[in-house]
């Protein structure tokens, strides 16, 4: 069977900011190298906020996430690795040579001698609002994420949720907003502190511990009204609105990865120092992995990607050099220098 296959030395498993790294890190280390993932694009869980500004990437300043994203897919393509979107994979075999195939949802077979999994949280699913009849209001004005802010402006919009995106919804929102509502089933949020006071600061209008029980629309194809009950007392109140957006979290879904026999809890994976899993060759990086220092930030997940790219280069050969040669000396560049009219001394 493995004659029929193609053989990488490297198959990254997730396409978010760990594994588009590591794509291009593998690349430095001349790794023949593959990603899968399950979206139809790469971005992983950046996906969900593109229009969020991130600031805690080192030497890039605030910068739209949308925009992050499309610089990390250029970089992870400065190899030329083989790509494959839309595909999840599922099962895993060892082989008698230690070597492993991959195996997708759909039943299609990938060859390879190390795997990285930088499956993040897993396969990402909005949980939806738990009420009957609302998934016909998905097509018009229930949205489950923000893409765009400027379809919001002048609106009344009623967001249900109280974690980090509700929030933060709520403060981008408010200034364009004819009135933003925000209806929360505790008294207490789940997002950072300072973005909780700002809004709680602003014209929003917080309602806790309420939850939202039931929409309404006069025409049948979009929702105009929505009834919220308080938790406590059982007192409705109804508002009128144009839009409504749920984030009552994220429901994960690690397909057969949690079968492998890895050591894991409910979220992650359990590595050491160097990134290595329980099983001999698998290694993971990104918010997938959980060890003793972990840095739960996108720079945090650039580390993990190389260190995890190192260790598989050294599980295949122990003699390799322990890093890549920085990208100032390593030979790998010097051809894309000159195409950049760079002229080395």
């Amino acid at each position: 069977m493995t004659e029929q296959l193609e053989l990488y030395d490297v198959t990254i498993i997730g396409g978010g900011p760990a594994g588009m790294y590591a794509a291009f890190y593998s690349g430095m280390r001349d790794l023949k190298t593959k990603v899968i993932d399950a979206n139809e694009q790469l971005g992983g869980r950046m996906l969900i906020y593109p229009e969020k500004m991130v600031w805690d990437v080192g030497g890039v300043t605030p910068t739209l996430c949308e925009k992050l994203i499309v610089q990390l897919e250029q970089q992870a393509k400065t190899f030329d690795p083989t790509i494959i979107l839309g595909t999840q994979v599922y099962g895993m075999e060892q082989q008698e040579d230690g070597t492993y195939i991959l195996v997708t949802s759909e039943g299609e077979k990938h060859w390879t001698r190390t795997i990285i999994l930088a499956i993040g949280r897993g396969i990402l699913r909005m949980a939806k609002l738990e009420l009957e009849g609302a998934e016909r209001y998905e097509v018009s004005n229930l949205h489950y994420t923000v893409q765009e802010l400027e379809p919001f402006r002048g609106k009344r919009v009623l967001i249900s949720g109280g974690g980090n995106s509700a929030v933060d919804w709520a403060n981008e929102l408010e200034p364009i907003a004819e009135q933003v509502t925000v209806v929360h089933r505790r008294e207490q949020f789940g997002g950072h502190e300072k973005n909780i006071i700002k809004m709680k600061e602003s014209s929003v209008d917080v309602r806790t511990p309420y939850e939202v029980t039931q929409l309404s629309s006069s025409n049948g194809e979009m929702i105009d009204r929505v009834t919220v009950a308080h938790l406590e007392s059982g007192e409705t109140e109804q508002f009128t609105v144009d839009a409504v957006i749920v984030n009552h979290g994220l429901k994960a879904d690690f397909s057969g990865i949690k079968d492998w026999g890895l050591q894991m809890d409910d979220w992650n994976v359990f590595v050491n120092g160097k990134l290595e899993s329980n099983l001999p060759g698998i290694f993971a990086a990104g918010d997938f992995a959980n060890f003793d220092s972990k840095l739960n930030l996108i720079a945090g997940a650039f580390t993990d990607a190389a260190l995890a790219v190192n260790s598989a280069k050294l599980y295949m050969d122990p003699e390799a050099p322990k890093v890549a040669y920085v990208s100032s000396h390593n030979e790998r560049f010097k051809e894309k220098n000159k195409a950049l009219g760079v002229v080395e001394e």
